[in-house]
C-alpha cells in the first residue's frame, strides 16, 4: 500500500434502528445480471464474513466507515464500480489511487477491503470480487453508524484497467459551482435529488483544511457562522506546514450517520464551498430543507441513490475478473 494512504489526519476540531430497504430500478443490461443471491451456493456466508471483518475494523479504527463511503464513490464515478481504485501503481502503470484527488483516500478503508478479501479467500477461494466486497463493506459500515441498511445486488467483476489519467473530470471538487456539480452528476445519470441525497454522506468523515481554506482565511465567507469560521481558522492555522490537518465534516455528530449534515447547512455550518452551494441554490435548497426536517426521507433517498451508484458501470462475465489480491490485476500487464 502506498505510504500516502497510511497517513492519518490530525484531528484538531471535535465538536435509529436501521431499516432493510429493497428497491427496484431500471438498470443497464450488465447491472441487471446482479442479484442479492449471487453467492448463495458458491460462498453462502459472504455477507456475514464481510460484516464481521469490517465491524472489527471500524471498532479499532473509527474513521473506516467514512473512508469506505468515499472510496466507494470514487471507485464508481470513475469507470464504474469495479474496484479499479484499489489497484496499486507499478512500474508499468500509474493507477487511479495515485491521482491527485485520490491521494487523501484513507488507508483504513483500503485495509478493510483487503482484510475482508483475505478472510473470503480462506473460505471461498477465487470467488468473491473486490468490487462486491467494497459495496458490501460500505453498506455495512453505514448501517453500523446508525444509517440505513439496504439490499446490495452482487455479481460485479473486478475491472481490468486503472489509470490515474482517467480520474480528472469525473469526481466533484470541493470548490465546484452548483451548475458544475449538477452537470457532473447528470453525466453519470443522477438527478439533482440523488446528488443531494448522496451529499449526505458528509454527515460522517473529515476534510483537510486546504479544501476549505479559501473560506476562512483573509476574509470569512459571510455565509458561514462567524464563530464556526473563527474556530476553523484557529484549528487550521498551520495547515500550510502540515497538510494532514483535518476537521470533521459534521462538527455536531461526527460519528453518527444521520441528517445533521443538512441541519448544519441551514445553520451556516457547512464546511466546503460545494456544501454551502446546496443550501444556497434554489434548485437544491428544497431538498436540503426536506432532509433536515425528515431523516426518514433522507435515509430512503440515500439508500435508493446508493443502490443506483452501486450499479454504475459494473462489469460482469468476461468484462472483468475476480482478483486474487485486490490491489493487483491477476495479469500484471492488464
Amino acid at each position: 500500500m502506498a505510504s500516502h494512504l497510511l497517513r492519518q489526519p490530525r484531528w484538531v476540531l471535535v465538536a435509529a434502528a436501521p431499516a432493510l430497504l429493497f428497491l427496484s430500478l431500471v438498470v443497464p443490461f450488465s447491472a441487471a445480471k446482479l442479484t442479492t443471491g449471487y453467492y448463495r451456493k458458491s460462498c453462502p456466508r459472504v455477507e456475514q464474513i464481510v460484516s464481521d471483518v469490517v465491524t472489527n475494523k471500524q471498532i479499532s479504527s473509527p474513521t473506516t466507515a467514512a473512508g469506505a463511503l468515499r472510496l466507494f464513490f470514487h471507485d464508481c464515478f470513475v469507470g464504474g464500480c469495479d474496484a479499479s481504485v484499489l489497484i496499486s501503481t507499478n512500474a508499468f502503470n500509474r493507477a487511479e489511487r495515485d491521482a491527485d484527488i485520490n491521494l487523501s483516500l484513507p488507508g483504513d478503508a483500503f485495509d478493510a477491503v483487503v482484510r475482508a478479501k483475505t478472510a473470503l479467500e480462506l473460505q471461498c477461494p477465487g470467488t468473491v470480487s473486490c468490487a462486491d466486497i467494497l459495496a458490501l463493506a460500505t453498506r455495512d459500515l453505514v448501517s453500523m453508524l446508525g444509517g440505513p441498511f439496504y439490499a446490495v445486488p452482487l455479481g460485479r467483476k473486478d475491472g481490468l484497467a486503472s489509470h490515474a489519467a482517467s480520474v480528472e473530470g469525473n469526481l466533484p471538487r470541493p470548490n465546484m459551482t452548483m451548475d458544475a456539480m449538477i452537470a457532473l452528476f447528470a453525466a453519470k445519470g443522477f438527478t439533482e435529488q440523488e446528488m443531494v441525497a448522496l451529499a449526505g454522506a458528509h454527515t460522517v468523515g473529515f476534510s483537510h483544511c486546504k479544501e476549505f481554506a479559501a473560506r476562512i482565511f483573509r476574509a470569512f465567507d459571510p455565509s458561514m457562522d462567524p464563530r464556526f469560521a473563527q474556530a476553523l481558522q484557529k484549528a487550521c492555522a498551520k495547515y500550510v506546514e502540515d497538510d494532514t490537518i483535518a476537521t470533521f465534516n459534521d462538527v455536531m455528530t461526527p460519528g453518527k450517520f444521520d441528517n445533521m449534515y443538512y441541519l448544519n447547512l441551514k445553520r451556516g455550518l457547512g464546511l466546503l464551498t460545494s456544501d454551502h452551494a446546496l443550501v444556497a441554490d434554489r434548485r437544491t435548497k428544497p431538498l436540503v430543507d426536506l432532509y433536515a426536517a425528515n431523516q426518514s426521507a433522507f435515509f430512503r433517498d440515500f439508500s435508493r441513490a446508493m443502490l443506483k451508484l452501486g450499479l454504475l458501470g459494473v462489469k460482469t462475465g468476461r468484462q472483468g475478473e475476480v482478483r486474487r489480491r485486490c490491489h493487483d490485476f491477476n495479469n500484471l500487464f492488464a
